[in-house]
């Protein structure tokens, strides 16, 4: 069975999150094999999945508007992404805290615009990996 994942971004900048198992999650980014951030960060399934939904929310009925969803709402919060409407896509700013201290950014990367269909196949791949099937 796959671990629960997703990666956003192409060969220059990108971003991954991914379980190791149970409430163990890999985050890493990259910025042309110059910048990188990987460090581990602790979340449950039920968290993951809202984030996902939530992304999905938005993305399923775009406003046309910049929006940001955090993967947990408390000091605890690993990732932050920004989404920013380009043509029929997002790019996205992402902000990672390692240390779950939401006024410490420890590292901010840019995304070039992914494909808005491509983006909801990609978080409804995750939410589907961590939703039980009734």
């Amino acid at each position: 069975m796959q671990r629960p994942r997703i990666r956003l971004g192409d060969d220059e900048a990108w971003l991954e999150l991914v379980q190791n198992g149970g409430d163990d999650w890999q985050v890493t980014a990259d910025w042309c094999a110059r910048l990188t951030a990987d460090f581990s960060a602790c979340l449950s399934n039920s968290e993951a999945a809202d984030f996902a939904a939530r992304m999905l929310s938005h993305l399923r009925a775009p406003s046309g508007r910049r929006f940001t969803e955090a993967v947990t709402p408390g000091r605890n919060n690993p990732l932050a992404l920004t989404a920013e409407p380009v043509g029929g896509g997002f790019a996205f700013l992402v902000r990672l805290t390692p240390n779950g201290d939401d006024d410490v950014c420890q590292l901010q990367l840019e995304i070039d615009p992914i494909d808005t269909a491509e983006l909801c196949d990609l978080f409804e791949a995750l939410h589907a990996s961590l939703v039980p099937r009734p």
